[in-house]
């Protein structure tokens, strides 16, 4: 017998309820990933050190450059199953289905070449300190051998989340977080291995995850089931995803090459900087915990009644959807301002990381608003097909603005600040003009404007 897929259709219901259902399995399964992001840095830096806490800290923003395209061209295919499910087409939504599972597998074969050959250059490129350049290379190195888990992973959820179904993305993620915390644990604290153990536990546990989430889309229901010997691209619905996915992509590349210029400007200040502000990343995770489940449950949302032409139901849900992402984010940044101190310190005695972390903490947090704000309007354009509005909003102010201000204000300055400035300063433009557009343009009907 069939498994349920427990897919939900959004386009009834209540609509706090349906957006709050959906959200909060979203919400707990990135608090355990998030958590296991933390032990796993706090594992690192209290068994193996500074450096080594370092060394995996300055690859992050890299690793977000590498995927970050092919991630944001399968968030199209979001956009369309639900689009496709809303409307109770089958036919079109199978095709979504088998169409960016293929798409998705390509990229991760791609990436793992890319990644594998690529990165030790970039991260020389970015100034990475060389006392910790070795070890980041070896991690970086074995995640990109394995991250067809990865890739894999993320693209069955955004499969399973557009069907309405976020409950056994949950459930994988928890399995997936205990065992990386587990293995974390036996490859470093128990084998003695360096950055290596804590690479190798990321893609063991990724690819038992991938492992779940495609024997759960084989055994769903029949009209929105995985079925491996149909996996390939059909043109029509590749197109779709492209169209509404490539903006995301280049939106996200270009941001993610922002980061990486941000993160060369840590990297001049040296080990500890790398550290510290290495550190306070790990705790910004816990703030786009809300902000993460409400954009996914927005874009889900919106496709699924703009699909379904339920047009004021998806205009109250956003304006619901984005209230609540913000209220939870800036909540937690206050926690973070108060306590950065001590949250901080838990990943590294060393006084001179922890005075770097603080610092960006409380420069940073008490705008989380902001952030909030510009990714809750920017998900619910995503799911009525304008994805090109947000992309030009961010490449704009978090990129040209955030690495111009860069340039020209930290060599006058000379001062760490200026870099954890460029963040608040460019949430509030990005803010302003997304929420301009929401308020005056028709973007309720974009769908109603093309064939499908």
């Amino acid at each position: 017998m069939a498994h349920d897929l427990a897919e939900t259709r959004m386009t009834d219901g209540p609509i706090g309820g349906r957006i709050v259902r959906f959200a909060a399995p979203l919400f707990i399964g990135n608090l355990f990933q998030q958590l296991y992001n933390t032990t796993d840095a706090l594992i690192v830096g209290n068994l193996i050190g500074n450096q080594a806490l370092a060394a995996v800290s300055a690859t992050g923003t890299l690793m977000f450059l590498m995927v970050s395209f092919f991630s944001g061209v399968s968030s199209g295919a979001g956009v369309v199953i639900a689009r496709f499910y809303g409307a109770r087409d089958v036919e079109k939504t199978q095709k979504g289905i088998h169409t960016v599972f293929a798409f998705d597998l390509s990229a991760a074969l791609l990436l793992t070449v890319l990644g594998t050959t690529l990165t030790p250059a970039l991260l020389r490129l970015m100034g990475t300190p060389e006392d910790v350049l070795d070890r980041s290379v070896l991690y970086i190195r074995i995640v990109f051998a394995g991250c067809i888990g990865m890739v894999l992973y993320n693209s069955c959820r955004s499969i399973m989340q557009a069907l309405g179904d976020s409950r056994h993305p949950l459930e994988y993620l928890i399995i997936c977080s205990l065992l990386n915390v587990a293995l974390d644990l036996l490859f470093i604290g128990v084998f003695r291995m360096d950055v290596d153990g804590a690479a190798l536990a990321t893609v063991l546990a990724q690819v038992i995850s991938v492992f779940l989430c495609v024997n759960r889309l084989r055994h769903g229901k029949e009209d929105v089931r995985l079925h491996l010997r149909k996996v390939s691209f059909d043109l029509p619905t590749l197109r779709m995803i492209v169209r509404y996915g490539l903006p995301s992509g280049l939106q996200n590349s270009v941001i993610a090459l922002a980061n990486v210029v941000v993160q060369s400007n840590i990297n001049a200040f040296g080990t500890m900087a790398v550290a510290g502000c290495g550190a306070y990343a790990k705790l910004e995770g816990f703030a786009f915990l809300p902000v993460t489940s409400f954009t996914i449950a927005l874009t889900t949302f919106v496709g699924q009644n703009l699909g379904a032409k339920e047009y004021e139901r998806a205009k109250k849900g956003s304006r619901f959807g984005v209230l609540c992402a913000v209220a939870m984010a800036e909540l937690i940044g206050l926690a973070f301002y108060l306590a950065a101190p001590v949250l901080i310190g838990a990943f590294t005695q060393e006084p001179e990381a922890v005075a770097f972390g603080v610092q960006k903490t409380r420069i940073v947090t008490l705008f989380y608003f902001l952030m909030a704000c510009s990714h809750g309007l920017a998900a619910v354009l995503r799911g009525a097909g304008k994805a090109v509005v947000p992309m030009v909003s961010m490449l704009t102010f978090w990129c040209v603005i955030r690495v111009t201000i860069l340039h020209f204000a930290v060599p006058f300055y000379q001062s760490i600040a200026v870099v954890n400035w460029v963040y608040p300063i460019t949430w509030a433009l990005s803010t302003g003009f997304l929420t301009i557009y929401y308020l005056r343009a028709d973007w309720l009907h974009s769908f109603d404007r093309e064939r499908v």
